[in-house]
Parts: structure tokens; sequence; C-alpha cells
């Protein structure tokens, strides 16, 4: 419970810096009339919001997997869900579908998890145990990997390549209510998923075979754990790209403080996630103020070197 608390303090003092970081702080936001509050309701509260969603789906998520196949190596994106989302979303650019209407891309985006859902569920069967999810969400990573890669072959011109690029490397930059009413209501719903699965997780650390014995039934802890991480991270990509390393990194690092439970990981995770994507977003914005450096960027470079370390630590048998 102190560390959810401590959490969620970290949590609202940097829900509070991302409404005071650029040009007019927040004091002035709140008191000026004029342009100023709308840059405040319009702009800033808007992103912190769907950071602040965005870095909790996919911290409880990656602690979700991470229970279920335990393994601290795996994180949301290997179910391929991420990734046949964000072809969705590449298809809407190729086609200018997202130039005729703002909100296709991320529909088109929530098309294409839903459709990595139906093939995860269908590849790996009603029996399918840890590895034919694992092996499953692998073939699907591939395929819209290589769709990607073949939208950007064809891209009419590099303007349209550019745009799908820098689309993929993730941001909440000019994001707007109509982003949040359309991915809020999904992460929602995949949270409370997620969640409702903590007890079952923590029969799992038993092993699969005690934890059948004790009355779970691992056919629908899986087809819960799979819908409501497909419900988070599918609305995350559509809305601010790919954003990478959340759901592997914030579970690790707070797994030693919860004593390995992952019912109480869950939450830790939720309130990790969203203080490391707030401060990834606040980062972005002061590291290059008149820059455009993407959120996905910044997470990756602070996560991978994590990731190694991970690795390392993994093969000197400390985890």
């Amino acid at each position: 419970m102190k560390l959810h608390l401590s959490l969620a303090a970290v949590v609202i003092a940097l829900f509070a810096l991302s409404l005071s970081v650029g040009p007019a702080g927040f004091a002035r936001l709140w008191h000026m009339s004029g342009p100023m509050p709308l840059i405040l309701w319009e702009i800033r509260l808007p992103r912190a919001i769907l950071a602040v969603f965005i870095g909790a789906g996919l911290g409880l998520s990656g602690a979700a997997m991470q229970g279920y196949l335990r393994n601290p190596m795996a994180e949301p994106g290997i179910l391929g869900v991420s990734g046949m989302a964000a072809l969705g979303a590449v298809i809407s650019i190729h086609f200018g579908l997202a130039a005729l209407w703002p909100l296709a891309l991320p529909f088109a985006a929530l098309l294409g998890a839903v459709l990595g859902v139906a093939l995860i569920l269908a590849l790996s069967g009603s029996r399918g145990g840890s590895v034919t999810l694992i092996l499953a969400g692998i073939a699907i990573s591939a395929l819209a990997g290589a769709f990607t890669s073949l939208v950007l072959n064809l891209a009419p011109n590099p303007w349209a390549a550019n745009e799908i690029v820098f689309w993929m490397m993730g941001s909440l930059a000019d994001r707007s209510w109509l982003h949040v009413a359309l991915a809020c209501p999904f992460i929602l719903i995949g949270a409370g998923i997620l969640l409702s699965q903590g007890r079952a997780l923590d029969a799992l650390t038993l092993g699969e075979d005690a934890a059948e014995s004790l009355g779970l039934r691992l056919s629908h802890v899986r087809l819960w754990l799979v819908l409501g991480t497909a419900a988070v991270v599918g609305a995350g990509v559509a809305v601010a790209g790919a954003v990478g390393f959340v759901g592997l990194v914030v579970p690790h690092l707070l797994r030693p403080l919860v004593a390995g439970r992952p019912s109480v990981l869950l939450i830790a995770s939720a309130l990790g996630g969203a203080g490391l994507v707030l401060a990834a977003d606040v980062a972005v914005r002061v590291l290059l103020p008149t820059g455009d450096l993407k959120l996905g960027v910044l997470t990756a470079l602070v996560g991978a070197p994590l990731f190694l370390h991970l690795i390392w630590k993994m093969r000197r048998g400390q985890i």
C-alpha cells in the first residue's frame, strides 16, 4: 500500500509538471485570459491524460503477461497486437484515409488490433499453452512487420513514407479530446479485465499443474489476458503509435518491491508505467523544445540499456 501511495504521488507530481512545461508556465496559463487557457485545456491536458492512461495500460499489461508466462522478459507486444494495430494505421496513412478524416488512423489501428486478437486466438487454439501463445504472437508480429515493410516499400512518394515512419516512432503531440474519448474507454475496459485476473496470476506462481488443481481454468485466464492486453495495447497504439519498453521495464523494476506477488505488481506497474510515460513526455519537450523528439524514441533509448542489463542478470542467474 505504501508503494502504491508513493507511486500515485509521483504520478500526480509528474501530471502537474506536464501541464506546466512549455513557453507558458502553469501559473500564466491558469490566470491569463485570451488563448493561454486554451493551451492548457485543449493541448496539454489531453496530452497528459493520454500519457497517464497509455503508460498505465502498458505497465499493467506488461506485468500481466510476465505473470502469466512467468518470464520477466515478456512484454505486451509479444502477442503481436501492437504490430497489427500499427499495420492498420500505416494502411490508413498509405491510402490517404488519415488525411480525409482525423480519426481514420486510430480507428484503422483499432481494427488492426481486433484482427490481431482474432488471429492469435485462432492460432493458439482453445487448449494451447503459454508456448503456443508465444509462437502465435511471434508469427503475427512477423506477418504485421512484413506487411508494414511492404506498405513502406510501395509508398507513392518520400513524404508519405516519412509520415509513416514518424508516426511509428510514437508521440503524444497534437492529441485532442477526441483521442482521449477514443482510447480511454478501451484502456479502462482492458485494465479492468487484467486486474480481475490478479488472483489467478498469484495461483500461477505455483505452476500450471498446481493452479489447475486449485480449480483455475487456464484457458479462461489466457482468453481474458489476451482480450485485456489487446484492448489496452491496441488503444494505446491507435492514438500514440509505438511506445516500447514500458511494459517490459516497469514490472521488472518494481517486482522486488512487491515480493514477487503478481496481483500487487499489477497496480504498481500501472502507476509506474503512467509515471514513466509522463516523465518521458515531459523530457521530449524539455530536451528539444524547438525540435520534434519522439516519445517512442526516448523510451527506447532508456529501455534498451535496461533490457540489456536484464539479459545480463539472467545470464548470471540473478533472476
